[in-house]
């Protein structure tokens, strides 16, 4: 169920399982929700979701920083339901040890609010890599991946 407060509900999303769809104009600079969920330390997290080499990666890990990683499958809310995509319309902003989802322009009643997961790999981008880490966001500038790209 989503809370009547925030300004999306979450249903079926073309993208990936559920997302994250505004119920109201939403302006660019908007706060709209706190990414939520148990801490752990990075070890923990590992432990708790290893990475399985030739599988798909899936789980509602966000690191804040070294130290601390959120799990939003324990004690989350609905920001683990936004879906990421390569044209995003949110972003996610690190403030004081919190995790804070925050509209970058305006968005319209009905549109999915996603952002761009830029997840970090420190190993190279092969293809079996990037299979992975799939995206399937359809925008234009879909690079195929979630990964962060390697600068």
């Amino acid at each position: 169920m989503t809370d009547a407060s925030l300004p999306f509900e979450v249903r079926h999303s073309p993208i990936q399982g559920f997302g994250g769809y505004a119920t109201r104009p939403i302006a660019a600079g908007t706060r709209i929700v706190e990414y939520a969920g148990e801490r752990l330390t990075p070890e923990a997290a590992e432990a708790r979701y290893p990475d399985v080499v030739g599988e798909r990666h899936h789980t509602y890990l966000f690191a804040i920083d070294d130290a601390v990683v959120v799990d939003a499958a324990v004690n989350g809310n609905e920001a683990r339901f936004l879906n990421h995509s390569c044209a995003p319309n949110c972003d996610a902003v690190f403030d004081e040890g919190r995790i804070w989802i925050d509209a970058i322009h305006e968005i319209e009643v009905g549109e999915e609010l996603v952002y761009d997961y830029a997840y970090i790999l420190p190993e190279r981008h092969t293809p079996a890599a990037k299979k992975r880490f799939p995206c399937s966001c359809g925008a234009i500038t879909c690079r195929g991946t979630i990964l962060a790209k390697k600068r």
